[in-house]
């Protein structure tokens, strides 16, 4: 009995194993992408209507968690807590996913619809409780494949996704129906038909969007992209200030010296509050203002400078005493002419427990307890409040004939599709802005060893998921970040190697780990997009799908119930 039982066990868990591994592989930076398109074929087989359902849900839950566990290992430095606690939660999706196929497959619903629905609908789960947590999807692994990722302007990440996946459930379909000795029907051939019809319209599409660029894409300004190499335990004990700025200049003065229109600093490089409330308070030889000072003085007559810094608000305590209020993670613009612009970027979407923490002023206790045990990266209260406006940034030269306009998303904003999207277009629907800039610090998910920092898939992970929001909005990107990848994307999402002037690596997904410079000249795309306008339509339609797959048996159970107490009873229908 106990070896028929491990028997089980293995038939269950060696196919979901299978595709632990080629989901792991196919992001970067191994990057073997074609394994994308049958990664899941194991695993829908595995949903068998013979497999117990208990057998299934275990089994799955256990291979999940080992398969997030293992490809979040990057969050350890930042929460050893936080790293176990995401993973149980984010584990819960595979015996999920894996419950439905196995329900549709019972109900013989085509199985190229149903993966596609339901692995389309598990994967914008994955944010649902922590803060939009859009990573590893099955898209993002393509994102080397600039022909087929074009049809993110309509369908955004979700279309690429739910491509793939139907691949996969038809390759399934086809594995089953030559076990039953059917793959030659009518039913089998026109579902396969289907499905290469709609991979063939997509590559079509793309290259048709690719052939445009002639038409609506035309040179825009030079830009230059810092890149420290600052692990977050060395930045966060503030008391390196100076010398990372020292480090930053150095590097910002070079760049200045091949004529750029703008130059980007990494987020948060510049430690010191820099709005000018909070600073006319302060001594004009304190280190903000010293700062301020010097930002201002490089920026003038040479170009526009974006500094990531920190933000605040200031209030009046009942003694009259002045204090800061709010804290924010921001972006400065500081102008041709020296001043600063009057308006900066407070960062909208903040990490949970990274930099908030939910409930600490209504529940300080909760506070106190995760700092305890580890959960939260700060012995201190770090906490950051939210921005509120969609700022846009304007580069107005007086020598120029053409000005310009840009946003900035700050850190995993860059992976968050509404926030770009909202940034794309005005109120009235049109494009307001030339391009988009990330600036970040990914120094969180880096090791330091002997005095060299250890990069980790984090980064490669996170400029491959940046290119979507250039695609689906048809914006060009430039990332600036703390130990990399700091490189220029352009509208159809190809990130650019190689560079005008600079001293990073020609090969952009190898800028890990490493400071330096890059310059570049951007071009501007004049098209809007269907997904600007509408969103993420399609990732929404295949989450209620799953909603009511839900709800609706449940319902038919509860009804059930109902009317076998009411005939229990001897009671009318309806009572």
């Amino acid at each position: 009995m106990k070896k028929l039982w491990m028997k089980n066990i293995l038939l269950c868990g060696l196919p979901l194993i299978a595709t632990a591994a080629m989901l792991t592989v196919i992001q970067p930076p191994i990057s073997w992408a074609s394994l994308a398109w049958v990664a899941f074929v194991p695993f829908i087989i595995a949903c068998s209507p013979d497999t117990k359902p208990r057998r299934l849900i275990l089994v799955s839950y256990v291979i999940s968690l080992f398969y997030w566990l293992g490809n979040l290992y990057w969050l350890v430095p930042v929460t050893i807590a936080g790293w176990i606690v995401f993973c149980l939660y984010t584990a819960l999706l595979w015996p999920i996913l894996a419950m439905f196929l196995q329900y549709c497959r019972s109900k013989k619903v085509p199985l190229f619809l149903a993966s596609a629905v339901l692995i389309v609908a598990i994967e914008r789960m994955q944010g649902f409780f922590l803060g939009r947590f859009f990573w590893r999807f099955l898209a993002h692994s393509q994102y080397q494949n600039i022909t087929i990722i074009q049809i993110a302007d309509i369908f955004g990440t979700a279309g690429l996704t739910f491509l793939i996946a139907m691949v996969n459930g038809m390759l399934a379909e086809l594995i089953i129906a030559a076990r039953q000795k059917s793959l030659f029907k009518i039913a089998p051939l026109l579902k396969t038909a289907l499905v290469c019809l709609a991979v063939a319209a997509a590559i079509i599409y793309g290259r048709w969007r690719i052939s445009q660029e002639e038409q609506y894409v035309e040179p825009g300004p030079y830009i230059a992209s810092l890149q420290s190499n600052v692990p977050q335990s060395v930045k966060r004990s503030f008391e390196s200030g100076q010398d990372l700025f020292n480090g930053l200049m150095e590097n910002s003065k070079a760049a200045v010296k091949n004529r750029p229109d703008l130059i980007i600093w990494p987020e948060t490089m510049v430690q010191a509050t820099l709005n000018p409330e909070v600073l006319r308070l302060l001594e004009p030889t304190d280190q903000w203002n010293m700062l301020d000072k010097a930002l201002g003085e490089h920026a003038k007559d040479n170009a526009f400078v974006l500094v990531g810094a920190y933000g605040g608000q200031l209030a009046l305590r009942e003694n009259s005493e002045v204090y800061l209020s709010k804290r924010y993670n921001s972006a400065f613009l500081y102008k041709k002419d020296g001043e600063k612009a009057s308006q900066n970027y407070s960062k909208i979407h903040l990490v949970p427990f990274g930099e908030v923490l939910p409930l600490r002023r209504s529940m300080s206790w909760f506070y106190e307890l995760l700092m305890k045990i580890k959960f939260i990266p700060y012995e201190f209260d770090y906490s950051l409040d939210y921005g509120t406006e969609y700022t846009v940034f304007e580069m107005t030269d007086p020598n120029k004939i053409q000005n310009y306009k840009f946003s900035v998303m700050i850190c995993y904003e860059g992976t968050v599709p509404a926030i770009a999207r909202r940034f794309a277009l005005d109120k009235q629907g049109t494009k307001q802005i030339d391009w988009l800039v990330n600036i970040s610090n990914d120094g969180w998910f880096v090791r330091f060893k002997d005095g060299k920092v250890i990069p980790s898939a984090e980064l490669p992970q996170h400029a491959a998921t940046c290119a979507f929001r250039a695609v689906e909005n048809r914006l060009p990107i430039v990332r600036s970040v703390n130990t990399g990848i700091s490189c220029f994307i352009d509208s159809a999402g190809r990130i650019k190697d190689g560079f005008l002037a600079g001293t990073l690596p020609p090969d952009a997904m190898s800028r890990t780990g490493m400071p330096g410079w890059i310059l570049d000249r951007i071009s501007i795309d004049k098209r809007t997009t269907f997904f600007s306008k509408y969103g993420q339509w399609l990732g929404y339609c295949c989450e209620l799908c799953l909603i009511l797959l839900i709800i609706i048996p449940l319902s038919a159970r509860f009804l059930r119930k109902i009317k076998y107490r009411t005939r229990s009873l001897g009671l009318p229908n309806g009572t």
